[in-house]
């Protein structure tokens, strides 16, 4: 490991809680896809299997934001483990009833269930911040943290469909609930590294949204969401298409891949000059990056072309981390850095959908025409809320953050 990354870990405790983040968010990359091959293998309908994908995921949207903000009000381990508790509840219903074939209904309502599950990403970025605030390493642990995020989608995939596929349909989101579980207790039992929270009493009051850069942010990753939730279940579809369901995995590992590698090179950058540019320039090259999936006639060229998607990934969504840092109060951070999450979810939740309905209308090559537009509504929404992005943003904080903050960069 090169030694920015190596020195990350010089501080006490961010090896385990890193570890503990990396294991509980690999139901972010298995779940999904794994619910889309459990239905699509018991029930062979597309439709339904988009559809409760995005009815996890607009969920989430919906009660992530939520949970962050008593997290940030009153700590991880308070609020973490009961909303896990409803998650895995949630997920244990959704698996009885596909097994069972019980009503639709069912199976939708036990969906929309398994959207308590915390943002652990969030959590875990929320500590590093209090750690490496102020630092230089700040940026290469976002990195790092958007590299793991990416390991989480190469292998996920991998094992949720390879499981679905080759043992029983529901091995992979089983799998994935007890990943969610122990990721959830590990995290949550490393007290010394939890951030502070912030009680209601704190004058920075009201929610992180009302941020207008925040604002652009996430209405931009809606559009970008919708590019990941069409990609995997028209990946799926497609490869089921050309005979080969189980290589979807493979496929989808690979466009994660080149995403994790760009990530790597990027957190060891130093960059002068404003993020908001940056950004804006790495959701072109994603909205761009869609535009060679409509050409797909098999699965070694679209393999190829989610790689080469996949390096536009990582580098924006470390630059947007950087901007909700600069953007939002610090006793919001954790929610702030959910919003997106939210606003990702809620286009996997449009991008899943609209894929399954076109997927079962005209075929799967037809499917990728939703990532291309979707690309191209990221790309007005980011050039449009641009100026936002770029205002001056003033210091946020009260007196005692601040003295915090000069602490951590003395320990720095």
């Amino acid at each position: 490991m090169p030694s920015p990354y190596r020195a990350l870990f010089a501080a006490p405790g961010s090896k385990g809680f890193s570890a503990a983040g990396f294991l509980g968010r690999m139901p972010l990359s298995m779940m999904g896809i794994g619910v889309v091959t459990m239905v699509s293998q018991l029930t062979g309908r597309y439709g339904l299997a988009g559809g409760l994908s995005a009815t996890i995921a607009l969920s989430a949207a919906v009660v992530g934001p939520q949970i962050s903000r008593l997290v940030d009000r009153y700590g991880q381990r308070r609020v973490l483990r009961p909303a896990t508790l409803v998650a895995l509840t949630a997920a244990t219903g959704l698996l009885l009833a596909a097994h069972l074939a019980w009503p639709d209904w069912v199976l939708f309502g036990c969906a929309a269930g398994i959207g308590a599950v915390p943002s652990l990403g969030a959590m875990v970025r929320a500590r590093w911040a209090a750690v490496y605030r102020g630092t230089p390493h700040l940026h290469t642990a976002y990195s790092f943290e958007s590299v793991v995020d990416e390991v989480c989608f190469i292998f996920g995939p991998i094992i949720s469909i390879g499981l679905s596929t080759s043992w029983f349909p529901e091995a992979g989101p089983l799998l994935a609930a007890c990943f969610l579980a122990t990721g959830v207790l590990w995290l949550t039992a490393q007290r010394a590294t939890e951030p502070e929270p912030h009680p209601r009493d704190d004058h920075s009051g009201g929610t992180a949204l009302r941020s207008p850069g925040l604002q652009v942010l996430v209405a931009t990753f809606v559009a970008t969401g919708t590019i990941f939730g069409a990609v995997d279940v028209v990946t799926v579809a497609f490869a089921d298409e050309q005979g080969h369901k189980a290589a979807a995995s493979v496929v989808l590992a690979l466009y994660a891949a080149g995403s994790c590698a760009a990530g790597l090179v990027f957190g060891l950058l130093r960059f002068t000059g404003a993020p908001e540019r940056r950004w804006l320039l790495g959701i072109c090259a994603m909205a761009v990056s869609m535009i060679p999936l409509l050409l797909v006639g098999n699965l070694p060229f679209l393999a190829v072309a989610l790689f080469v998607a996949g390096l536009t990934i990582a580098p924006t969504m470390i630059t947007t981390m950087a901007l909700i840092e600069r953007h939002v109060p610090r006793a919001h951070l954790t929610e702030g850095m959910t919003w997106v999450s939210t606003g990702l979810a809620v286009g996997v939740a449009i991008g899943s959908s609209m894929a399954g309905w076109v997927i079962d209308a005209a075929g799967a090559r037809t499917g990728y025409g939703v990532p291309a537009v979707s690309g191209a509504v990221a790309v007005a929404v980011g050039f449009l809320g641009y100026r936002r992005l770029s205002r001056p943003v003033p210091q946020r904080g009260g007196s005692h953050e601040h003295h915090s903050e000069r602490e951590e960069r003395h320990v720095a």
